[in-house]
C-alpha cells in the first residue's frame, strides 16, 4: 500500500457457528490499520450496507438493452475517529479500533449472489489521510431473513392435489395421481415425504419421477427474467400396467441449496415439487408443488456476543486514539453464500458515533 500505510482492514465477530445474522442483531467487528511509520490521519470510518441488484443483457436486433436496478435496504455510516484537518498523529505499528452496529428490525432478504443479481451485506471501512488517496477495506456478512422460520404456521401448510388423464395413439387405458406431501416450508437438508396413490390402468408399465427445481426471477425496467434449474431428480420403481400402488418417497433437499428469496421486488428464488408419471409416446401428467426452502437452523433466537471481546488481539496503538482496545480479533470476511419497506425510522436503534442517515 503506498504511503505509510502497511495493512488496512476490516473484520467483523461471528455471533454462531454457521456464520449469519438476521435483522436485529447486534453486529461487532474491528478496523485494523498497521502504520510502518508515524503519521497523520483525517478520518477513520465503518459503513455497515444492505442492498439488492440485478443486471443483465439482451440483444434485440442489432441492439443491445442492458436491464439494471438496485434496492438500497440501509446505509449507517460511524466514525471511529472524527474528521479533522490531519490533527490526528498515529506511531508506526497496529491500531485496533472496535465498533458496533445493529442490524436493522426491518424486512431483509437473505444473501445471494448470482449471475444476474446479488443481494449483499457489507462492512465498509474508509481512512482518510492529508495528501494521499483515501484507503479502504471491505467485508462481506451473511444475512437471513429472519421470517423464514419453519415454525411458521403458513409453512406448516399440508398440500395436495390429484390428476387424470387418458393415454391415446400408442399406450391406451389411463393413469392417474394422488399425490401429497406434509407441509410447504422445508429445511435446508431436509426430506419431503411425498406420498402418492398411483394408478395404472393403461396398456404399458409406468414409473414415478421426482424432481425438485429453482426458478430465480430478476426484474428491472419493466422487464422480467427467468431461469430454471434442476436440484436434483430422482426416479421411482416402475408400477405395472393395470394394477393400483400408494408410493411414499422422500425426497432430500440438498443442504447447500439457496434458501427462497419471496420479500424482494427485483429478484425472487422460488422452487417447485415436481411429482410425474413417465408414460412413453404421451405427454407425462404432472403435479407441481410450489415448496419454500428455509435455513436450516432459522429457528430461534441466536446468542449475542458482548460489546467487545475480553481477550485475544493485543491492540498496540495510541492510547490517545479513541476506540483503541484490546479484543478479539478476526480477518475479514469471506464471501457470502445474500425490496422490504425503505428503512428510515433509526431513532428506533441505538445512537452509533457519527452516525449518518444517507442511503
Amino acid at each position: 500500500m503506498a504511503g505509510n500505510v502497511k495493512t488496512f482492514t476490516v473484520g467483523y465477530n461471528p455471533i454462531n457457528e454457521e456464520d449469519f445474522f438476521m435483522s436485529g442483531d447486534r453486529l461487532t467487528g474491528q478496523v485494523t490499520l498497521e502504520m510502518e511509520s508515524d503519521g497523520k490521519i483525517q478520518s477513520i470510518s465503518v459503513k455497515m450496507k444492505g442492498k439488492a441488484e440485478v443486471k443483465w443483457t439482451e440483444n434485440h436486433g442489432k441492439t443491445s438493452v442492458t436491464y439494471h436496478k438496485k434496492e438500497k435496504y440501509f446505509s449507517i455510516k460511524q466514525f471511529i475517529i472524527p474528521e479533522s484537518h490531519g490533527n490526528n498523529a498515529v506511531v508506526h505499528g497496529w491500531h485496533v479500533y472496535p465498533f458496533t452496529f445493529q442490524i436493522p428490525a426491518q424486512e431483509l432478504p437473505s444473501s445471494f449472489k448470482a449471475s444476474h443479481g446479488k443481494i449483499v451485506y457489507s462492512l465498509e471501512a474508509n481512512l482518510s489521510r492529508p495528501m494521499r488517496m483515501d484507503s479502504k477495506a471491505k467485508a462481506h456478512f451473511t444475512v437471513f431473513h429472519r421470517g423464514n422460520s419453519i415454525s411458521d404456521p403458513a409453512l406448516r401448510t399440508p398440500q395436495h392435489n390429484i390428476i387424470d388423464k387418458k393415454l391415446k395413439l400408442f399406450a391406451s387405458g389411463a393413469v392417474g395421481m394422488d399425490v401429497n406431501i406434509p407441509q410447504t416450508g422445508f429445511k435446508q437438508g431436509e426430506g419431503i415425504t411425498v406420498v402418492a396413490f398411483i394408478q395404472n390402468k393403461s396398456s404399458r408399465d409406468i414409473n414415478p419421477k421426482y424432481c425438485v427445481y429453482q426458478k430465480k426471477s430478476y426484474f428491472a425496467m419493466g422487464k422480467r427474467r427467468v431461469e430454471t434449474k434442476d436440484i436434483l431428480k430422482e426416479v421411482g420403481e416402475a408400477i405395472p400396467r393395470s394394477t393400483s400402488q400408494s408410493v411414499t418417497r422422500i425426497i432430500t433437499i440438498p443442504p447447500t441449496t439457496q434458501v427462497s428469496i419471496l420479500n424482494c421486488s427485483i429478484l425472487k428464488v422460488e422452487y417447485r415439487l415436481r411429482v410425474y408419471l413417465d408414460v412413453k409416446y404421451a405427454s407425462d401428467p404432472e403435479i407441481k408443488f410450489p415448496i419454500i426452502i428455509v435455513p436450516s437452523l432459522a429457528g430461534g433466537e441466536q446468542p449475542q456476543p458482548p460489546e467487545y471481546s475480553p481477550y485475544g488481539f493485543n491492540a498496540f496503538g495510541n492510547p490517545g486514539m479513541p476506540g483503541g482496545s484490546d479484543f478479539l480479533l478476526n480477518p475479514p470476511a469471506m464471501n457470502p453464500y445474500a425490496p422490504p419497506p425503505a428503512y428510515g425510522s433509526y431513532a428506533l436503534y441505538p445512537t452509533l458515533n457519527g452516525y449518518d442517515k444517507k442511503y
